[in-house]
């Protein structure tokens, strides 16, 4: 990726944008806000959250990169929620009925 990343933008960040994020250590990230502080040529501070296999933000992070090593995720690589399949107050989804009291067992 050669263009500036813009906020909401999905990416892929691996051992191309930066070593920090070789191998096991790569991530999907969602792009926040984009600094303007000064950098090297082709570097690029970034403030996004980390996202996992569900599309869900686990993390907060500030990054720095090489824009040459950014790349777009897929839409179809993390699933969106909404709410009719994972509503956000799971609360009851999951009780165990029980036939006879603990007591009585």
């Amino acid at each position: 990726m050669t263009a500036r990343p813009s906020p909401g933008d999905l990416l892929v960040v691996d051992g191309r944008a930066s070593v920090q994020f070789a191998g096991e250590r790569a991530l999907t990230f969602r792009v926040v806000s984009v600094s303007d502080q000064p950098t090297y040529a082709g570097w690029i501070w970034l403030t996004g959250y980390v996202l996992n296999r569900r599309g869900e933000a686990i993390d907060k992070r500030e990054i720095y990169v090489q824009l040459a090593g950014l790349w777009p995720a897929t839409s179809a690589s993390i699933p969106r929620r909404t709410s009719a399949t994972h509503p956000r107050d799971p609360v009851g989804r999951h009780k165990v009925r029980r036939s006879t009291p603990l007591g009585l067992r």
